[in-house]
């Protein structure tokens, strides 16, 4: 019991970091929640802060949700420890506590969290994210539908049934944040892949 509170604290603080506000900082380009979409996510860096930006931020948001989890597991944590600790890092990245509880929506992190519980449903989420972007070139759209399936590969390969719930909160709560991007969607006014005019 004492080690999963251990690792939920650790994947929380962990997720709290938020690494497109530490990147823009340290790059000297705007803060992210008021440039853009507002988001602190690597999409809307990409918007005003370039390439190089946001693959720092992709890379940093995706590492805080696999490297709690990868490390719960190295201490041997049972299956409820796992998906615990992955929960706590994604909401750490949503909520974070160290920039006021104004983060992400959690795509890059929500995948760092799944590949930490499995590396086949990561790789069948990432296919599809990747031939949604290429048919119809709208990262959201593409999150959305990678997300909705999420829970259907961690049933099909098999996942404990903890690991599964933490899977479902985390679309729940990913396609919650995703929100304002459902409307443009329905509206016909969501931005493509390669454009720089805010979401909203």
């Amino acid at each position: 019991m004492f080690a999963n509170l251990l690792f939920v604290a650790l994947g929380y603080l962990a997720g709290s970091v938020s690494t497109a506000i530490i990147v823009c900082r340290a790059m000297g380009l705007p803060d992210p929640r008021s440039e853009g979409s507002r988001n602190p996510g690597a999409t809307n860096v990409l918007r005003f802060g370039g390439r190089k930006a946001a693959a720092i931020t992709l890379a940093g948001d995706f590492l805080k949700g696999l490297l709690p989890v990868l490390l719960a597991r190295l201490v041997g944590l049972e299956e409820t420890g796992l998906a615990l600790t992955a929960l706590a890092a994604f909401l750490g990245h949503l909520y974070p506590v160290f920039f006021g509880f104004e983060g992400g929506k959690g795509v890059a992190t929500a995948f760092g969290t799944i590949l930490g519980l499995s590396y086949p449903v990561a790789l069948a989420t990432l296919a599809t994210w990747l031939i949604m972007a290429f048919v119809v070139r709208i990262s959201s759209l593409s999150a959305l539908t990678a997300a909705a399936l999420a829970p259907l590969f961690a049933w099909w390969f098999g996942l404990p049934g903890a690991h599964l719930v933490a899977v479902l909160v985390m679309v729940g709560l990913l396609i919650w944040r995703h929100r304002s991007n459902i409307r443009h969607l329905l509206a016909g006014t969501e931005d493509k892949i390669g454009t720089d005019r805010p979401e909203g």
